[in-house]
């Protein structure tokens, strides 16, 4: 097996791999924000990129629908109704300020095996379902996974009654998601392709790897409340700042997120309240993300956030509030999918690595629903969630030839 940058692909794969980055590329002009890549769950930039994807869904040869949570599903029939059906995705939608390969990478390999597929006129004995998720990245709702934990059926109230920042909550902005869940149908199982959004792939000069687990993961906003004040008459002996209180946190977590080796905690958005520049803060809030693929080291580095929290609050005379908006246990990817794609990478002339993933993917919320199994694309740098995402065409080649013959495998 060979450890090259890329192995030797086919013209027609390398040609196929060059229209999937330009689609990737076309689609990331398609944005909520001018200047920037931001696709929002429900905003207009969504609708149009299931269009446009839509109808190269349909060029593939597949039936095209949206469902109740607004995921875009492209089905291409099997021989036999009864052997199941095969999922295959990722989602459409992005952080703000993002890449043009999160997400879309993984939708548009899939459509691009199905092309494959019907050129060569291969019927396969199941089913094989595209799934375009209209939220993963949870930019809008402060969680994540809204689109695959609708088709799971895993949606729950308190998730439901999440408000963002206009006061629409989740249940008015799916209306009749749970119509979307999937529960209960024949599934084989669930693959996705998608950018590593890290460097180790590049480290070892391999071009994919398959996904041993992906960690579990807290995310929860923390709201401090003081009292508000003129900056030019209240001493600072006497303020009661609540943005001073949340500056405080944030070192707080960097310190626990550094206490514990693979464990990693952020605060990736804060707000100092009202936001004048001539009023102390009356209140301040944030987000807090802690991650890590033991399930215990991360509530236990949760729990040593809330500590920190309140003791701040108690010194500096202020109140804290805590709210979880997500918590999900790691998942480990099952043996039996992955070990199929690792077959389908040696086969594809590549050594077979696996390797855990510590962001979230649509996998998490699937692993419910079916059995899962990830493949990891080498992106240039490992950089992600930025504008310089990049993948090389020969990876992407080599990506479609492992998804091709995983798809095949299966059918036996």
């Amino acid at each position: 097996m060979c450890r090259c940058s890329s192995p030797p692909a086919a013209t027609a794969r390398t040609v196929a791999a060059d229209e999937v980055v330009a689609r990737c590329l076309e689609l990331a002009r398609i944005s909520d924000e001018p200047g920037r890549l931001t696709r929002l769950f429900g905003g207009a930039g969504m609708e149009r990129a299931n269009a446009l994807v839509g109808r190269w869904m349909a060029e593939a040869g597949m039936a095209v629908r949206v469902d109740a949570a607004r995921n875009l599903v492209g089905h291409l029939p099997g021989a036999d109704a009864g052997a199941g059906t095969l999922l295959l995705g990722s989602h459409l939608d992005t952080v703000r300020d993002a890449g043009a390969f999160d997400g879309p990478l993984g939708v548009l390999c899939a459509i691009d095996c199905v092309a494959r597929l019907r050129a060569e006129e291969v019927t396969l004995p199941f089913a094989l379902d595209v799934l375009a998720f209209s939220d993963e990245e949870g930019v809008r709702f402060g969680s994540a996974y809204l689109g695959s934990r609708a088709t799971a059926g895993t949606l729950d109230d308190a998730l439901l009654d999440a408000a963002d920042a206009g006061g629409v909550t989740v249940r008015e902005a799916l209306g009749a998601a749970r119509d979307a869940s999937r529960a209960g149908e024949s599934l084989l199982g669930y693959c996705e392709v998608h950018i590593e959004q890290g460097p180790v792939l590049e480290a070892r000069n391999l071009p994919v790897a398959v996904v041993s687990a992906i960690a579990g993961a807290t995310r929860a906003e923390v709201r401090f409340a003081g009292r508000a004040g003129h900056a030019g008459t209240v001493p600072m002996a006497l303020r009661r700042d609540a943005a001073c209180a949340l500056a405080e946190l944030v070192l707080g977590v960097e310190a626990v997120g550094r206490s514990v080796d693979g464990l990693v905690a952020t605060v990736g958005r804060i707000e100092a309240l009202p936001g004048a520049p001539n009023v102390v803060p009356g209140a301040a809030l944030a987000t807090v993300d802690v991650r890590h693929a033991d399930d215990a080291v991360r509530s236990g580095a949760v729990a040593a956030i809330v500590a920190r929290a309140e003791a701040i609050a108690a010194e500096r005379d202020v109140t804290v509030g805590w709210r979880e908006l997500l918590d999900t246990a790691a998942v480990a990817m099952d043996p039996a999918l992955g070990g199929r794609l690792a077959r389908a990478v040696a086969a594809a002339g590549v050594e077979p690595l696996w390797l855990p993933s510590g962001a979230g993917h649509d996998a998490v919320a699937l692993a419910s629903l079916a059995p899962v199994a990830m493949l990891f694309v080498r992106c240039a740098g490992g950089v992600s969630h930025h504008p310089n995402e990049s993948v090389a065409v020969a990876d992407v080649a080599v990506a479609l030839d492992v998804l091709d013959r995983f798809i095949r495998g299966l059918a036996g």
